[in-house]
């Protein structure tokens, strides 16, 4: 679920920051470049781990600012096939189910991945909201907010960034887990204890 990478990176570091120590300037300007961002085939940054190494400190004519090359380690978010996770449901509705990790919610659960036989228990006064109800031996055992919902990691896409996006479409999600719940042990942890 979690990894380290080694990454490389060319770093412009702004005039105003070099009265700080050179990790410490060199630190936060990373932060703030790579933190709560997803990278493709790498996942969701989470954390500067340390840094290696800092070389250069070059200063171009007519700017300010120094020019280092970093190498660091970054604590990336990356579940792996097959993986287990527990989240909780964020969104229920005829195409599935939507989880959270709390740090992530591009989580989705389509409804042919859902355990089978099951049935969609629509809202009243909205029949596209509602709730997924798995039918086991005559017994129906909800999917609902009340526990965490164990899923299991189908794959992991990262969609190429849109050229043009609607108003009305839904926010661009830079990298998709897509789950399962069509196992033994997975749904509701209240299913199976």
């Amino acid at each position: 679920m979690f990894y380290l990478s080694k990454i490389e990176h060319t770093l412009r570091l702004p005039p105003h920051l070099l009265n700080l120590p050179i990790n410490q300037a060199i630190k936060g300007e990373l932060e703030g470049l790579f933190l709560d961002k997803v990278i493709a085939d790498l996942g969701l940054c989470i954390s500067i781990y340390d840094i290696h190494s800092i070389d250069g400190g070059f200063i171009t004519p007519g700017d300010g600012a120094s020019t280092y090359t970093v190498m660091f380690r970054m604590i990336m978010f990356r579940p792996f096939v097959g993986e287990v996770i527990a989240a909780k449901l964020k969104e229920s509705d005829r195409e599935g189910l939507k989880l959270s990790l709390g740090f992530f919610d591009d989580i989705h659960v389509p409804e042919h991945l859902l355990p089978m036989p099951k049935q969609f228990e629509p809202e009243s006064g909205n029949s596209n909201q509602g709730r997924w109800i798995w039918e086991f031996n005559g017994d129906n055992y909800p999917i609902d907010a009340v526990d965490e919902i164990r899923f299991r990691v189908h794959h992991v896409t990262y969609p190429s960034l849109p050229v043009e996006q609607e108003k009305a479409s839904k926010p661009f999600a830079p990298m998709i887990v897509i789950g399962s719940l069509d196992a033994d042990g997975l749904g509701p942890i209240s299913w199976w204890v």
